[in-house]
């Protein structure tokens, strides 16, 4: 059954989205695009953040190519106006809509995939993940929205270079131009996925819209603009619950800041300033 194509549950305060085609490396087409956006909306009403991962060996290869080539096709039938373009309106429903979501990334996470794991707000990638973006060798472009969440992730050059040479990056390539976030070992993506999502659901839930809707459109104002956005919104009335956050954080109730461990050797700075 196509209802099939995408799973989802509740798992506390989180939903847990799955792309579940696992014979077809997650790749998506309108249908599975269409539950996905089904999902994601239903998601921002029952839950307080969402996970997205992909069932199988791969989180997603992208575009269906199959069903491409036959709309494609001579004689394929045309549409007689311009729609939507269905993959912006599910992919801003998860980049600007009404809860963060963390992508569980693992095995191909390339083409659209890719513009789907930029479209999340915090990208977990296991030690198997690789990127890449193939459209360049396929006769295609890119049209999930990479153009300007992939393009602002990694910037131009290695943008440029992923799709005209076909360049695949692994995991610790790609968390260095920011494709990734979190890396962990073979199987663990969804778990931490799981355990960021719980934690960012914490948060309230006006703080979290601000972070995934505010925020990102401050980076494309100039730096006047930018200020007077922030000033905006540190000025709105806030609910009742973050003057109950700020008591209990002055009152000592609030569970403390812990310092994170470490990585690597620790320089003779860092050292003498603690």
């Amino acid at each position: 059954m196509c209802e099939d194509m995408i799973t989802y549950e509740i798992e506390g305060d989180i939903a847990i989205i799955g792309l579940n085609r696992p014979d077809k490396r997650n790749a998506m087409n309108d249908t599975v695009i269409g539950l996905l956006r089904d999902a994601v909306v239903r998601a921002g009403e029952e839950a307080d953040c969402g996970v997205i991962f992909g069932h199988g060996p791969n989180f997603s290869a992208g575009l269906d190519l199959g069903e491409l080539a036959s709309r494609l096709a001579p004689d394929a039938k045309r549409p007689r106006k311009r729609k939507p373009h269905t993959w912006h309106t599910c992919f801003d429903a998860i980049a600007r809509g009404t809860i963060p979501f963390v992508a569980a990334l693992h095995g191909a996470t390339i083409g659209g995939g890719l513009e789907l794991a930029a479209a999340a707000h915090i990208r977990v990638a296991d030690e198997t993940t690789f990127f890449g973006l193939p459209e360049g060798q396929r006769g295609i472009f890119v049209g999930g929205g990479g153009t300007v969440r992939v393009q602002r992730i990694v910037g131009y050059a290695t943008m440029a270079d992923m799709m005209l040479t076909g360049r695949l990056l692994n995991v610790e390539e790609g968390r260095q131009v920011r494709l990734a976030q979190y890396v962990v070992k073979q199987g663990g993506a969804l778990a931490k996925a799981k355990e960021l999502a719980h934690q960012i659901a914490q948060n309230t839930p006006n703080t979290n819209w601000m972070i995934t809707n505010v925020l990102p459109r401050v980076n494309d104002l100039s730096h006047d603009d930018g200020l007077f956005m922030e000033y905006l919104n540190t000025s709105m009335a806030r609910p009742p619950e973050t003057i109950e956050r700020l008591k209990a954080f002055l009152e000592k109730r609030a569970k403390p800041l812990t310092r994170p461990e470490r990585e690597g050797p620790v320089s003779e700075e860092t050292r003498r300033n603690g």
